[in-house]
């Protein structure tokens, strides 16, 4: 049986830019309380970019955290009170130059369930029109493009290690085989 643990006492402990993080008193089964730190976070937003040629776009740049350049579908962080596809559409824009001429919600996901409000919404675009990227001034990428089939390698190889990518690559591929079917 789930137990629902109830909020006792929240502290915010930092207040960031990006992110805030709180913690948290709850009411845990047999009568217990215990403490859960929480990452506050207003969401963030994955593309799965197709090509007129079939291949998807990817970002590579340096990831502090990981200590590392990663390869990535393109993504960003939801402004506060933005509109999340309004997000997909400028973050497509500034990180590959691309605009699409389709763009539609596949699904959303919590990014780290355990600790993080965070929910990234993963779009599928396609009928992409080339442009210039607007990158963060803060921001070094490149931009490549793989074949599906190459990426999907990639995954269950350990190249990829970013859980939006391997997710966008997956979820991508049942859509395409399913559109080349219809």
């Amino acid at each position: 049986m789930v137990f629902e643990e109830k909020t006792i006492s929240s502290k915010m402990i930092y207040e960031g830019s990006i992110l805030n993080l709180r913690k948290d008193k709850v009411h845990v089964k047999d009568n217990q309380t215990s403490y859960r730190e929480i990452i506050e976070h207003n969401g963030g937003v994955a593309l799965a970019a197709i090509t007129p040629a079939g291949n998807m776009v990817l970002v590579r740049q340096y990831r502090k955290a990981a200590e590392k350049a990663v390869l990535e579908v393109p993504a960003g962080k939801i402004e506060t009170d933005e509109d999340h596809q309004v997000t997909a559409e400028r973050e497509l824009k500034e990180e590959t130059g691309y605009t699409a001429g389709r763009i539609e919600l596949i699904t959303s996901f919590y990014s780290s369930i355990g600790y993080s409000t965070e929910v990234i919404y993963l779009y599928y675009a396609t009928d992409l029109i080339p442009g210039e990227t607007n990158f963060d001034e803060n921001e070094s990428i490149d931009i490549l493009e793989f074949d599906l089939q190459d990426l999907k390698r990639m995954v269950l190889s350990g190249e990829i290690e970013d859980a939006k990518t391997i997710a966008a690559i997956l979820l991508v591929e049942s859509i395409m085989e399913r559109e080349k079917t219809q």
